[in-house]
């Protein structure tokens, strides 16, 4: 049987036992990524993250399984929530069974986002008992890890009720789960900030000193756009007043992000800003300062923790 290595989108090889892909990557790896240059969907990267860790975890068989388990035998198995939080990745696992095996039937009980507690169970499924056992883990993987992500979110919004303030998550992700970790994001209640380097223009402290400045990064930046015929938001990262003062002087920016910017410096700058561009908060924020920094007016605040960094929320899937 072939190695089995990420998936790419050229390649590929269907394995016809275990509903999975094998791929071979060639020599020159960084030539062949920075070739790819198409655009996958959603439902498309989620389809591969299924399959890959299907070929990751069952590789040639799961003996275990097939030594004692006949493979006509029929069973059940329930969702038990074993700790209370907000339960987030059912449409996905639905995904996890009919991928692995069509036949297993899929009853819903409890829906994404709503509030568990334990003694809940949330969905039941019936199939092979093979495809039970065999699908048990990865959608557990996935659901004890959306629903972390979703309860932690939810904390954050329920702080900052009675603002303007919403939270956003970063890229900050688990490589191959980002859409399933910032749709766990959306399903708590925060909201997603840029997708990925594609799908919006973030200048951080880098790309400025890189380019030589404030003034240098976004007049390159208006000028890739035009060049492109690209219509992408565009956000500058400032570090401190002098450049804050440069932007505005600029502008040519959609947003404005505050790095590491106290409190006091955080009230002080929303209000030299005036409303002219929106406004977001990121690094050093804690939980017990989050509503402080929301109380100084601006848009959003960026949370690293909500996926890099979370707790799985406790559940089983068990005969029954």
């Amino acid at each position: 049987m072939p190695s089995v290595v990420l998936y790419l989108p050229k390649g590929i090889e269907k394995s016809t036992s275990f509903r999975f892909y094998v791929v071979s990557l060639p020599g020159n790896h960084c030539e062949y990524i920075k070739g790819i240059g198409n655009m996958l969907s959603v439902e498309e990267l989620n389809d591969r993250l299924i399959d890959l860790a299907f070929a990751e975890d069952i590789g040639d068989g799961d003996h275990t399984t097939l030594c004692c388990i006949p493979a006509d035998a029929m069973g059940k198995s329930k969702l038990l929530i074993k700790e209370e939080g907000v339960l987030a990745g059912i449409e996905i696992a639905k995904e996890v069974f009919r991928r692995f095996d069509p036949d297993m039937k899929v009853e819903v009980f409890i829906e994404d986002g709503a509030h568990v507690k334990p003694g809940d169970v949330a969905m039941v499924v019936t199939g092979r008992v093979r495809s039970l056992l065999q699908t048990e883990r990865l959608m557990l993987n996935i659901m004890q890890r959306m629903s972390g992500i979703a309860t932690m979110t939810d904390k954050y919004v329920e702080r900052l009720k009675g603002t303007h303030t919403r939270v956003l998550d970063t890229r900050k992700t688990t490589p191959g789960m980002r859409m399933l970790e910032k749709a766990a994001v959306k399903i708590g209640g925060g909201v997603n900030h840029r997708i990925g380097l594609f799908d919006m223009i973030l200048l951080k402290d880098n790309h400025v000193d890189f380019a030589g400045g404030i003034a240098n990064a976004i007049n390159r930046c208006h000028e890739y756009l035009k060049e492109k015929g690209k219509d992408l938001k565009i956000e500058i990262e400032v570090r401190n007043f002098d450049e804050l003062q440069q932007v505005l002087d600029m502008g040519g920016v959609d947003r404005i992000m505050f790095d590491n910017f106290s409190v006091e410096d955080t009230r002080k700058a929303v209000k030299m800003i005036g409303g002219r561009f929106e406004t977001e908060s990121s690094g050093g924020i804690t939980f017990d300062t989050l509503r402080d920094y929301a109380e100084c007016g601006v848009d959003f605040i960026s949370v690293g923790a909500l996926t890099h960094s979370v707790k799985g929320l406790d559940m089983s899937f068990k005969a029954c």
